[in-house]
């Protein structure tokens, strides 16, 4: 006599949206398994019963050989008297009780979507939204979870009797997939003129040969819209420039696939898996030195990324971007669909309004997006990858932390770059990329996704973190919140816990926080620090010796500035003094006196300073410009080495606290004044360069060595958005190493202000632990 066994089985994680329920009926029916599966708000939900072994076979089953686009957190299995159920089915979904399924990010289109978009006998071919359970949109259409088809924009769409008939056949690869349709039932495809004007014809030829003409078409994708032009046309790409005021900031281009990317740039096997990979960043690559074709003519045109050695390149995500990549049969410029830094149109009225004035034509559907989302970007060097910004394809998956968190915390982020981080239990939802926050439009955004998120996750922050700075919009947001606790946390300390919490490491470590700019408790702006830290608190160790800013936030956007300055005197033999004569000598002034000038450590004005210095960048037009085209320009084999003076009197003290002698410090200044008189000497700028950032690697390492004697600590961690330089970080990196320290480097969020918000509220939550232990103790 068989004996039959009954479990009821909870699987959590990102289990909806990603084929699993089927996968349940499938693997059940093949085991002669009875029972129902069906997603609720904390995942998926399995009763199964049956003979005893087919039930554990079902068990092993259901975790090694789950679906690819799932990622199981818990399963938790109980076992129940069996209910004599016949058959297995996918029951109604539950939405009541408290939210706690996760949402999958949007995943690019399929091997088999793509072969049924390009065979003619298909009923999908050349239909632009073509999906299935394995790939399509997810996160940027859903409204709410349990994860179902009247909870997402596709509600609206009444499946066809084919649709219909896949969807509920347990053998079609488009069972249960909830945004699945087609020609017949599903949205539609058009082309308007900027006056909304529907054009006639094939909406994607029609989009094509606009291209082929140098015009600007809009096109409608995932998380929002983006403005397209042909790469190689320079006239096309100049006007694009002209009508989105982008002076200079390299554009991303998409090519149709791997062998057309491999044209235009050097792509080894791990930069090949990005750009193939389901998320479909943009990926910064360096370009190819042979790009021209057999007529000499650029394949792409010389303003897409002006002055730069590196191409942000992708590959096309979305049914649409192949079959308008397939027409044209060349790259095309894809760059966000906004004016200046306004947050990405993605509604239709609106994306009228405001790109009007800049796209000729507009490649639009009829499917609502509800959560615009901008490209990712990613950076790989060394065999290794940094996170530039994390958005759509990563987000809104969760980090998994090490510890949980007592009570929902929000983390606000900081200004720039903007992100917000929702703590809940082991989960940390840190938000898709949402822009600079000096934008009203982009506050708002900010505003609603931080609503959008509690809703859909079921969070109610108990607990605020927010940075130090009062006139950061993203403070005010924080401060403005009503029945809740309030966390500040300093920037540069948010940087290290963020690496903390990025690699599930509590600290203590020697942080090194290197970036723009941030508010410091003594006063001055801070960005060159170094930092005993762990995830409750910091204390300062060292930083990069302070020089004043003259003329305050002009010198951010002037670098010239800041060669003034850190040089002190007039050098009048020196380029950057006789392209500024007007003004060099009253910024002396000001510099000398600090009227409107600032104290700053920050090693992203070091790095300005050196790149005026070299010619490079005496004013910028976009973050971080100078300090960019400055790696680019660098020699890669120079081992030369500029020397920093470090001042260590008094660090045997910094384990205990305080110290008579007070903070290290790195004379910066020594690696400026290096820098100009080879420069005079007449060395190559790009030699200079390269000495200058492996100065700054050795500085780095010298100076974690002197901390390491003095407070024991033996593993470093590296943040801020100056580490978003592929060469310094490997040259800071490998002297670390052998010197014997553990480095601990961002994996899964980015170094610069983007990962700021994943810190605070690490703090936040590190310090109620603390308070909830010392109450317990008590």
């Amino acid at each position: 006599m068989t004996t039959l066994k009954r479990v009821d089985v909870h699987v959590e994680g990102i289990v909806q949206g990603v084929g699993f329920r089927p996968f349940v009926y499938s693997l059940a029916n093949r085991l002669g398994l009875a029972g129902r599966v069906r997603n609720d708000v904390n995942g998926v939900h399995i009763e199964v019963e049956g003979a005893h072994a087919g039930v554990e076979e079902f068990l092993t089953a259901l975790e090694r050989d789950a679906p690819a686009l799932s990622e199981i957190e818990r399963v938790t299995v109980v076992s129940a008297e069996p209910a004599g159920h016949s058959g297995f089915t996918i029951a109604t979904s539950d939405p009541s009780g408290p939210l706690r399924a996760l949402v999958s990010a949007d995943t690019a289109t399929c091997d088999d979507c793509l072969r049924e978009l390009a065979d003619p006998a298909d009923r999908r071919h050349r239909y632009p939204f073509i999906n299935c359970t394995n790939c399509g949109p997810r996160f940027t259409i859903v409204r709410g979870v349990p994860y179902d088809r009247l909870r997402t924009t596709m509600a609206g769409y009444r499946m066809c009797d084919d649709c219909a008939r896949e969807y509920h056949d347990p053998g079609d690869r488009r069972f249960h997939a909830q945004p699945a349709c087609c020609p017949a039932c599903g949205p539609r495809l058009r082309l308007r003129d900027a006056r909304g004007v529907d054009l006639c014809g094939d909406p994607v030829s029609c989009a094509a040969t606009l291209l082929r003409a140098g015009r600007v078409v809009a096109v409608k994708g995932l998380g929002g819209y983006h403005l397209a032009v042909t790469a190689s046309d320079e006239r096309a790409v100049a006007t694009l420039r002209g009508r989105k005021h982008r002076e200079e900031k390299p554009f991303a281009v998409m090519a149709a696939d791997l062998a057309q990317a491999r044209r235009l740039c050097e792509i080894d096997d791990a930069a090949a898996a990005l750009l193939t990979s389901r998320a479909r960043p943009i990926v910064l690559l360096p370009r190819r030195r042979d790009t021209p074709d057999a007529s000499g003519t650029p394949r792409v045109a010389p303003s897409v990324a002006p002055g730069s050695h590196n191409l942000g390149l992708m590959l096309p995500y979305t049914p649409l971007h192949h079959l308008l990549l397939a027409e044209l049969a060349e790259p095309i410029v894809l760059t966000s669909g906004n004016v200046s830094d306004e947050p990405i149109a993605y509604e239709d009225a609106d994306a009228l309004t405001r790109l009007g004035g800049v796209a000729d034509a507009f490649l639009l559907h009829d499917r609502a997006i509800h959560t615009r989302t901008d490209d990712s970007v990613v950076k790989p060097a060394s065999g290794e990858v940094t996170m530039l910004r994390r958005a759509r394809g990563y987000a809104p998956e969760p980090l998994a932390l090490r510890r949980p968190a007592p009570r929902p915390v929000l983390g606000c982020g900081a200004e720039l770059k903007s992100t917000f981080c929702l703590l809940h239990g082991r989960r940390a939802f840190v938000s898709h990329h949402l822009g600079d926050l000096e934008n009203y439009d982009t506050l708002r955004a900010f505003a609603a996704s931080i609503d959008h998120y509690c809703g859909l996750f079921g969070i109610r922050p108990e607990l605020i973190a927010h940075d130090l700075h009062p006139d950061y919009l993203s403070t005010r947001h924080a401060l403005e919140q009503t029945g809740v606790e309030h966390v500040g946390v300093q920037h540069h300390h948010a940087h290290i816990a963020s690496c903390l919490a990025d690699n599930g490491d509590p600290g203590p470590v020697i942080g090194v926080a290197f970036d723009g700019l941030g508010h410091g408790p003594d006063g001055t702006l801070w960005g060159g620090e170094f930092l005993r830290a762990d995830l409750t608190g910091y204390q300062r160790l060292g930083h990069l010796a302070q020089v004043p800013m003259p003329g305050g936030t002009a010198a951010i956007r002037q670098p010239w500035r800041m060669t003034a300055a850190y040089l002190r005197d007039e050098r009048p033999g020196l380029d950057v003094a006789r392209r500024n004569a007007e003004r060099w000598p009253a910024v002396l002034q000001l510099a000398a006196t600090g009227l409107n000038s600032p104290l700053t450590s920050s090693a992203g004005r070091l790095f300005d300073a050196v790149s005026a210095l070299l010619g490079i960048r005496d004013t910028i037009t976009y973050e971080g410009q100078a300090a960019i085209e400055l790696e680019q320009r660098a020699d890669t084999s120079e081992t030369g080495v500029y020397t920093a003076g470090i001042t260590t009197s008094g660090t045997t003290g910094l384990a205990a606290g305080a110290s008579a002698g007070g903070p290290l410090v790195v004379e910066g200044g020594h690696l400026v004044r290096a820098t100009a008189d080879h420069l005079t000497a007449g060395v190559d700028p790009a030699v200079i360069a390269g000495r200058f950032h492996n100065g700054v690697a050795a500085a780095i390492s010298r100076s974690c060595v002197a901390l390491r004697q003095a407070t024991g600590l033996t593993a470093v961690a590296l943040s801020g958005g100056v580490f978003q330089n592929a060469l310094l970080l490997e040259r800071t990196v490998q002297r670390l190493r052998a010197a014997g320290f553990r480095v601990l480097k961002h994996v899964r969020v980015p170094p610069n202000d983007g990962g700021i918000s994943l810190g605070q509220a690490a703090v936040a939550a590190a310090r109620d632990r603390r308070q909830e232990a010392a109450h317990d103790g008590r």
